[in-house]
C-alpha cells in the first residue's frame, strides 16, 4: 500500500509531495497531463512563499529563473512604494512551468514517484485506505489521497465536497506577442488608458515583446485568437499597436469559490481544488503552496501514526479562513478594476489612504501573507505568527529547517526537547535576535509556542508532535 497518491503535480502537489518526503512517506503523484502545459505565464511568488521555499533550501534554485520586483502596487495595481518596515524586499517575478519543473524535480529528488498521462477516474475510501482507479482501469491503494488537481478537481466532485461562490461575470484576455508600434508610444498610451482602467496592460517581457491584458467583449466558452485581443486594444486605447505572432493566448474568468469542507476522512484538497478566485494581486499559486506546507508535515504525522489526535482537522481549521480572506480581497480588488465611476471614486480614495504607511502595509501583509497570523489560543503577540529568517550565532534561522523539521530555538540554553528528538530540532543560542525567551517554531514556520518554562514546552511538544518517546 501506498503511504499517499497526489492528484496533479502542479505546484501545491509538488510542493506536497516533497513535504511528505522529507518525513519519509511513500508518495506517488498522478498527473493527467502528459506533457507541460504550454503557457509561458509569469507568476509572482509573495513573500511568504518566497520565505517557505528558502526554508527548504529551494528559493536559490528560483531566483536564476525569476526577476526581482518591488512589493509595493500589488493591491488593485494601485501604485505605492513599498513601506520602509518591511523585513523583506521583493517579489519574485518567474515563469509558471519554471516553477512547476523545479518543484517537480526536486521532489522526485527526494524520492517522490510521478507518472505523467495519469487521470484518476473514481475512488472509493474505507476505513483503512483508499482504492483509486485510473482512466485506464488499474487500481492502487493508498492510505490517504489528496487532490491538488486544479479548478475542475476531478477528486472534489467524486467526493462530493460543495464548491459555492460566484460564477464568472466578467472574463479577461492575457497573452505574450511582439507589438511593432514604438515603445515610447505604448508606453505612453497604456498610461492613459490605466487611469481608468486598471484590466489593461501592455508591459514588456523583453525587446520588442509584451505581456498584453485586455477587458474581454464577453463570456466565452472559446480559446482566444489575435483578432480578439486586436479589437479589444482598439475599442479600449485606439489602436492595437501592431500585435502579432502570439506566443500564448489565454482568458480568465473572475469566478469565485471555496471548498465547504477540505477533508473527508482520507481525502483531502489543496490549491485550486479547495478554492478559485481572479488571479488579482497574483495570489493564487502562493495560496495553494502555503496550502501545502501547511499539510505535509500534519499528514506525514497522520501517517507515521505519531500524531495527536485532531492534527489533522487543524489543517481545514488555518487554511479554510485564509481563503475566505483570499476570495474577499480579491473580490475588492475586482470592483476597485472597474472602469465605472464608482469604483474609479473609491480607488482615488483608496490611493490616498495608501499614502498612510500603516494602511498600505497592512495591504501588502495582506496579499503577501506576512501578516497572516493562526488562532492558538491567548498568548504573546507574536504567537500564530511567523518568524523571519534571523541571524544566528551559526548562519541563520531558515538554514536549519531544510529537513521539514519543528525547531525550538533557545535564548535561555536552559530547555531540552528530550523526548521529541525524532521530531523536534534545539538550537540554543542566547545571541539570536529575538523579541523572546524561547519559542517552538512549527515546520511551516510558524510560532506555536512563546516562553522559557520546560512544562509549558513539554506540552506543547505533545499537543502538535504527539507523545514523548520517553
Amino acid at each position: 500500500m501506498i503511504d499517499a497518491i497526489i492528484a496533479g503535480c502542479g505546484p501545491t502537489g509538488a510542493t506536497l509531495a516533497a513535504e511528505l518526503r522529507l518525513h519519509g512517506v511513500r508518495v506517488l503523484v498522478l498527473e493527467k497531463e502528459t506533457e507541460p502545459v504550454p503557457l509561458a505565464r509569469i507568476v509572482s511568488l509573495h513573500i511568504r512563499s518566497l520565505e517557505q521555499l528558502a526554508m527548504r533550501g529551494l528559493l536559490e534554485r528560483l531566483l536564476p529563473h525569476g526577476r526581482q520586483r518591488p512589493v509595493g502596487g500589488i493591491f488593485a495595481g494601485i501604485p505605492a512604494p513599498p513601506p520602509a518596515d518591511l523585513d523583506t524586499a521583493y517579489l519574485l517575478g518567474i515563469p509558471q512551468p519554471v516553477v512547476v519543473r523545479e518543484l517537480e524535480e526536486h521532489a522526485i529528488e527526494l524520492g517522490a514517484e510521478v507518472r505523467h498521462g495519469c487521470a484518476i477516474a473514481g475512488f472509493e475510501q474505507d476505513e483503512d485506505g483508499v482504492t483509486v482507479e485510473l482512466a485506464d482501469g488499474e487500481q492502487l491503494r493508498a492510505k490517504y489521497l489528496v487532490g491538488c488537481d486544479g479548478a475542475r478537481s476531478t477528486v472534489r466532485k467524486l467526493l462530493g465536497v460543495g464548491f459555492p461562490g460566484e460564477p464568472s461575470r466578467t472574463e479577461t484576455l492575457m497573452g505574450e506577442m511582439p507589438a511593432s508600434a514604438p515603445p515610447e508610444e505604448i508606453a505612453a498610451k497604456v498610461a492613459e488608458v490605466r487611469q481608468a482602467n486598471k484590466r489593461f496592460m501592455l508591459g514588456p517581457v523583453e525587446e520588442g515583446v509584451y505581456r498584453v491584458v485586455v477587458p474581454a467583449a464577453g463570456l466565452s466558452s472559446e480559446p482566444p485568437v489575435l483578432e480578439d485581443f486586436q479589437e479589444q486594444l482598439r475599442a479600449l486605447a485606439g489602436t492595437d499597436f501592431g500585435v502579432h505572432s502570439p506566443r500564448w493566448l489565454s482568458r480568465f474568468g473572475d469566478a469565485t469559490r471555496l471548498a465547504d469542507r477540505y477533508r473527508v476522512g482520507r481525502v483531502l484538497l489543496a490549491g485550486d481544488a479547495a478554492h478559485i478566485h481572479p488571479p488579482t494581486g497574483g495570489q493564487g499559486l502562493n495560496l495553494g503552496v502555503q496550502d501545502a506546507f501547511n499539510l505535509g508535515w500534519k499528514l506525514a504525522a497522520q501517517i507515521r501514526g505519531s500524531a495527536p489526535d485532531s492534527l489533522l482537522d487543524t489543517y481545514q481549521a488555518e487554511r479554510h479562513p485564509v481563503a475566505a480572506d483570499v476570495l474577499d480581497n480579491t473580490r475588492a480588488q475586482m470592483e476597485l478594476s472597474s472602469a465605472e465611476a464608482g469604483p474609479r471614486a473609491v480607488r482615488k480614495l483608496l490611493a490616498e489612504l495608501m499614502d498612510i504607511d500603516e494602511v498600505n502595509r497592512r495591504l501588502i501583509g495582506k496579499i503577501t501573507a506576512i501578516d497572516l497570523r493562526y488562532d492558538f489560543g491567548k498568548g504573546p503577540d507574536l504567537l500564530g505568527h511567523r518568524l523571519p529568517d534571523l541571524d544566528l550565532k551559526q548562519g541563520r534561522l531558515y538554514d536549519r529547517l531544510h529537513q521539514g523539521r519543528a525547531l525550538v530555538l533557545d535564548r535561555t540554553e536552559r530547555l531540552t526537547v528530550d523526548g521529541w528528538t525524532d521530531r523536534v530540532d534545539l538550537l540554543a543560542d542566547p545571541a539570536a535576535a529575538l523579541d523572546a525567551p524561547a519559542v517552538l517554531l512549527r515546520p511551516d514556520g510558524y510560532i506555536a509556542w512563546i516562553g522559557e518554562d520546560q512544562q509549558e514546552l513539554n506540552h506543547q511538544l505533545s499537543r502538535w508532535f504527539g507523545r514523548s518517546a520517553a
